[in-house]
């Protein structure tokens, strides 16, 4: 086969410019650091590199978005409910103190004022927010656990028109509590004071609506025995609850609804009746609550309740929210206002300003009667007449004094039972960040590791492309001066 210079031109340039573009792709390579610059230079590169830069955005997503937002929210939870175990703790300690036997009203009164401005804070904590979301709020992040002086605002612009909420609550055997009235309104004889012990029930919230019909309506809720089926229960209406303690006390109402206080109340004979109240009895109320203040917890949080036209809770309180921090991992970051933030801290508050009330005026009606007696010559009939007075004041005073003594004295079990609730949110909430903390160590390693995987797939070896790019260099010069060589001899040169 015969060569001409044609065709060997063709082929030095040919071979040339596969030099040159050997050059150019190693050139393009030193300059962007990476194998490949389209797919087609190396498709399994490139298959390759599209599962890693994936996998690495993936990872960086978990570890540097979800994952310290996670913690952000967790770190700002526990942080509030230890601010909560100190204000509780607070509280425990204001109880104790007041359960001395020794304390006068006005020293009573102070101790209160405390633990209600600590109650206050209690309830302040769950009001914490993380960037503009409350984080003991469940799903309804932007709605605060308490309604706030704007919410309330809102509610009365119309009066005519107040923001009614219709509520239903349970409630089981647990919740019964004892409690003491003591009657004092015939002062005249000793025999006539007296000290009865009732049962109630008390809603999670005091000043409900009234059912028509006012005092001496009929109010009703359903009870339920363990299996059997659900009972209609009837109670009578009190708008005071004096005169409904008092019903009880004389054997006129076996069951008093009391919507000023919030109260259930049974006698002690019906609540010791088991075909009325066992330990597996459940009770469901219905009420509704129109007048709303300051404080007030927002019952969208706790209850199954509706409110113009919407219901809220119809499926169930369970709000848990959970963050997605890897690879099919998620963990849950809230705590749940009705898991730390019950209503009877607040409920509690109530009971000590009745009880306080009634220690305060038996104390007035035996200085009174103490001033007049002074008054009067001791073997006169009107000194008898106060001395008789005098005794049923003090006897009362015992009543009512003990009375006080017990609550305080049960409140520092409730203060105890509320700090275990706190302990116990607590200890899960530092669980879920020891988790965290875990599966955050994990996802840094994951993300080193696909980024060398994602470097060794795609970034050059510089040492090594810079040897490869000088050989191409000089290899594309040697062709150039070969290529001259051969180019200057024809076949002229041998005629």
């Amino acid at each position: 086969m015969r060569i001409t210079n044609k065709i060997m031109r063709n082929n030095s340039l040919y071979n040339i410019n596969q030099n040159k573009i050997l050059e150019d792709k190693l050139s393009s390579q030193m300059t962007n650091q990476s194998k490949i610059t389209r797919p087609s230079d190396d498709p399994v590169v490139a298959i390759r590199a599209l599962r890693l830069r994936t996998n690495v955005t993936t990872v960086s997503q978990y570890y540097d978005k979800n994952a310290p937002d996670a913690d952000q929210w967790i770190t700002l939870t526990g942080d509030a409910l230890d601010q909560v175990d100190d204000v509780l703790t607070d509280l425990y300690k204001q109880a104790a103190d007041a359960s001395k036997k020794s304390l006068k009203s006005e020293d009573l009164e102070i101790i209160l004022t405390q633990m209600e401005a600590l109650t206050d804070e209690f309830y302040a904590c769950g009001n914490v927010d993380y960037a503009g979301r409350y984080v003991f709020s469940g799903y309804r992040t932007d709605t605060p656990i308490t309604f706030t002086a704007e919410d309330i605002k809102d509610f009365t612009k119309d009066p005519a028109n107040l923001k009614t909420f219709e509520i239903e609550e349970s409630m089981g055997y647990e919740d019964f509590s004892a409690i003491s009235y003591t009657d004092w309104s015939n002062i005249d004889d000793e025999l006539q004071v007296t000290n009865t012990t009732m049962y109630r029930v008390r809603l999670s919230y005091n000043d409900v609506n009234e059912v028509a019909g006012g005092d001496g309506a009929t109010y009703s809720f359903t009870v339920k025995q363990g299996n059997n089926a659900s009972t209609t229960v009837n109670a009578i209406q009190y708008t005071d609850a004096e005169t409904a303690y008092k019903a009880i006390s004389d054997g006129n109402c076996e069951i008093a609804y009391i919507p000023s206080t919030g109260e259930i109340v049974f006698s002690e004979a019906y609540y010791q009746n088991t075909n009325n109240i066992s330990e597996d009895t459940k009770i469901t109320v219905s009420y509704s609550k129109s007048n709303w203040v300051e404080g007030d917890i927002n019952p969208v949080h706790y209850f199954k309740c509706s409110s113009d036209g919407i219901t809220y809770n119809a499926d169930g309180l369970d709000q848990d929210i959970f963050y997605d921090v890897g690879f099919n991992q998620n963990i849950q970051v809230n705590t749940q206002a009705r898991e730390v933030f019950t209503h009877s801290a607040k409920r509690d508050m109530d009971d000590f300003d009745i009880y306080l009330k009634q220690l305060q005026d038996i104390e007035t009606k035996i200085t009174d009667i103490e001033e007049k007696m002074a008054g009067v010559a001791e073997d006169s009939t009107d000194y008898e007449k106060f001395q008789k007075n005098l005794d049923a004041a003090n006897k009362a005073y015992t009543y009512i004094r003990e009375n006080i003594q017990t609550k305080f004295e049960n409140q520092i079990t409730k203060y105890q039972s509320y700090i275990d609730d706190t302990n116990v949110a607590i200890t899960n909430n530092g669980t879920r960040g020891s988790r965290l903390e875990l599966i955050s160590d994990r996802l840094m390693n994951q993300k080193a590791t696909f980024k060398d995987l994602q470097s060794s797939n795609e970034d050059v070896d510089v040492s090594e492309l810079a040897v490869q790019l000088k050989s191409s260099e000089l290899t594309y010069e040697a062709s150039l001066m070969a290529t001259s060589k051969i180019m200057q001899t024809n076949l002229m040169n041998y005629i």
